[in-house]
């Protein structure tokens, strides 16, 4: 793990002692190396109600997980005043493999959270801001490393019923293959939901997991292999207009053909050894992909007569591997932790494409492309206990990428093909002073980046048939593009059972460079600059129960001069949630959760505003016996008539001449009731 404390003996060495935190059962204070970091463990996780699997997320404090189309499809998340679209600049991983996907069909840092059996996941860590020198690409924002069970306490067969056809069936088990050896872990999932819509979402999933391991996560070893395929219907965001003026109600559809599929298998191992000496570890993965995604955004703004559907597809096999050894030192008697590391990524992506579309069904191509990127990191980190009340961390981190674009046979393709290289360096800074009566203050400093899509490295000229532009030159844009970020923060124990973190923090990015997936160009943004303030608390006033209270306000802004505006369009200003699980190990136990969204700027120069919303869900359980539990979600628990998302953008409906500008929303899901049996084996 990441987290340390001083003052540990390691064959008489005096070493900053690796320590497994369990949310709940510890303070950080004297561990932490910044205000803003944390970890929760699926025991949490049981006790909060989900509509959604990526919301295990939401236990990072001030991120929110939104929808804007069908379920299949990755969601919308929100961190720091930022918009992060479908991952870009918050880096995740799962068991050690990373899910952002760079030069995605339909967005940089794609992450697909719909793969994710909640019930499997062991603990959720996360971290703020880029001033860690283990995490690369896209974690200016922060960074979440998600870990299954290596056994479980039952096997258990659990089934759910609930509104809108929404079945699902989750089996699990795990077993020693021999007295003391190795243990075979085994999961299935299938799953199947309509939804609200006007148009049936028809989401079909099937999702299993097999993970054979040995050992713990600091000295042992884990070998997972996964299989995921799911298709849906989609019901994207609808022109507030069209709701008005009675075309559609307000869970209907322009387009009922949009939707799609994907798929993912995986093969991935981790290993760990810690001694007196230091300890190492190291992983390898191997990942195939693929996705067919049809949309429609604008309806029939630039083909009236065939509307404005079209596909992306990805096509790709991923293969990575990573390492690190640390070693226990003393440097004058102050005990030192020094981290070599090295990661490597490549991506074949055997096609990325867009093509128009009419029911699903193409008639015309903007580009298809055969990617290969490369990426290999090195980092390295010394912690130091510099004085008994003063400990520092310094860290620098290396990244040199290359990308190699070759088009189709056109001499568009041919023109935007080509090979691009970038290389970028980071140093990070940590100071952490205390404790005094059980209060810690933190310091950090450093650089990170995310990078741009492979495509926009090379380009040439517009490929786009609808464009105006068609065939004119287009500038390239820069593949990794910097960002640089400090914080001061706090965090204390005031009283028995309570934790509270106070952080102020600052992030500026050179250029938000976005490549554009429903155009296949890519559109350079401007420098921007976000800060805010975050608050954090946990209270465990009894045994098995813990409230949790959160409030992040940001502040987003362009930090060049332009007439249209300076807010950034989507970035909320505040975000706060409250929370209470109870589960003290008798036969009730239950959650209930608030989570305030607040308004944020559609456009630059904040004319135009989405409304904020308060959503609030409720899971109540009862155990009949020690093999049979119920429970009941009930999500949206005051039927708030609320938007989970909302942009501001041209479209033009089939009856209009011309397009209008209009707030296009998707409704959060209505009240509805989920109810759940669960039989352990």
């Amino acid at each position: 793990m990441w987290t340390v404390a001083p003052g540990a003996i390691a064959g008489g060495v005096p070493t900053l002692e690796t320590v497994e935190v369990q949310a709940g059962s510890a303070n950080l204070i004297g561990v932490a190396a910044s205000a803003t970091e944390g970890t929760v463990s699926g025991r949490q996780l049981a006790t909060r109600p989900l509509l959604r699997p990526a919301e295990v997320l939401e236990t990072v404090p001030g991120l929110v997980v939104s929808q804007h189309s069908g379920d299949g499809k990755a969601n919308q998340y929100y961190l720091r005043g930022f918009n992060l679209d479908h991952g870009t600049d918050f880096a995740t991983w799962l068991m050690g493999m990373p899910i952002n996907m760079p030069t995605h069909a339909h967005g940089q840092g794609y992450t697909d959270l719909n793969l994710l059996i909640p019930e499997l996941v062991a603990s959720v860590r996360y971290r703020k801001g880029p001033y860690h020198a283990a995490d690369g690409d896209f974690s200016a924002a922060g960074s979440a490393r998600l870990d299954y069970f290596r056994s479980l306490p039952a096997d258990f067969v659990q089934i759910e019923l609930g509104q809108h056809h929404y079945n699902r069936l989750v089996a699990a088990g795990s077993r020693p293959l021999t007295d003391g050896g190795p243990v075979l872990l085994g999961a299935i999932e299938a799953a199947y939901n309509n939804g609200p819509w006007a148009e049936r979402e028809n989401l079909s999933k099937l999702n299993g997991v097999l993970r054979l391991s040995s050992g713990s996560v600091d000295n042992g070893w884990a070998a997972t292999l996964m299989a995921f395929d799911s298709h849906w219907s989609a019901t994207d965001q609808v022109p507030r207009r069209a709701v008005a003026q009675g075309l559609i109600g307000r869970f209907g559809s322009l387009d009922p053909s949009s939707g799609g599929r994907t798929r993912r298998a995986s093969l991935s191992g981790e290993w760990a050894e810690s001694d007196a000496s230091g300890r190492s570890r190291a992983n390898a993965y191997l990942i195939d992909y693929g996705l067919d995604l049809f949309s429609n955004f604008t309806y029939a703004m630039d083909d009236p007569v065939r509307g404005d559907q079209f596909e992306q597809v990805d096509r790709r096999q991923i293969v990575g591997a990573g390492g690190s050894r640390t070693w226990f030192a003393d440097w004058a008697g102050r005990p030192v932790e020094l981290t070599l590391g090295s990661q490597l990524r490549h991506d074949h992506i055997g096609q990325v494409g867009l093509f128009l579309t009419e029911a699903r069904q193409r008639h015309a191509q903007v580009r298809s492309d055969k990617v290969d990127q490369t990426s290999v990191g090195v980092y390295g980190d010394a912690q130091i206990q510099v004085l008994k009340k003063l400990r520092a961390t310094l860290g620098l981190r290396a990244d040199q990428y290359r990308f190699q674009v070759t088009g189709d046979g056109t001499p568009i393709g041919a023109a935007n093909s080509g090979r691009a290289d970038a290389f970028l360096a980071a140093p990070k800074l940590g100071i952490v002073a205390g404790p005094w009566a059980q209060t810690e203050l933190y310091a950090n400093y450093g650089h990170g980046f995310h990078s741009n899509d492979a495509r926009g490295t090379t380009i040439r000229v517009n490929p786009d048939p609808r464009s105006a532009e068609f065939g004119d030159p287009v500038a390239r844009v820069r593949p990794l593009v910097r960002a640089r970020g400090g914080e001061l923060g706090l965090r204390s124990a005031p009283a028995a059972g309570w934790v509270t973190t106070l952080a102020l923090w600052r992030l500026d990015i050179a250029s938000e460079l976005l490549f554009v997936g429903d155009a296949g160009i890519t559109e350079p943004s401007r420098p921007s600059r976000r800060q805010g303030v975050e608050w954090t608390n946990l209270w465990t006033p009894l045994p098995g129960v813990s409230v949790d209270a959160d409030l992040a306000v940001s502040s987003a802004r362009f930090r060049d001069t332009d007439a249209a505006g300076a807010r950034v369009p989507g970035a909320a200003g505040v975000v706060a949630s409250v929370g209470v699980g109870v589960d003290p190990g008798e036969r009730w136990f239950g959650g209930l959760r608030l989570r305030h969204f607040g308004a944020r700027p559609l456009i630059e120069d904040n004319s135009v505003r989405s409304a904020s919303s308060t959503l609030t869900n409720l899971k109540v359980g009862f155990r009949l016996d020690r093999r049979i539990t119920l429970s009941l979600d009930v999500l949206n628990l005051f039927n708030r008539r609320v938007s989970d998302i909302d942009y501001y953008y041209e479209s033009q409906l089939k009856s209009e001449s011309l397009p209008v500008a209009d707030i296009h929303a998707h409704p959060s899901e209505p009240r509805s009731l989920r109810l759940g049996l669960r039989v352990a084996l």
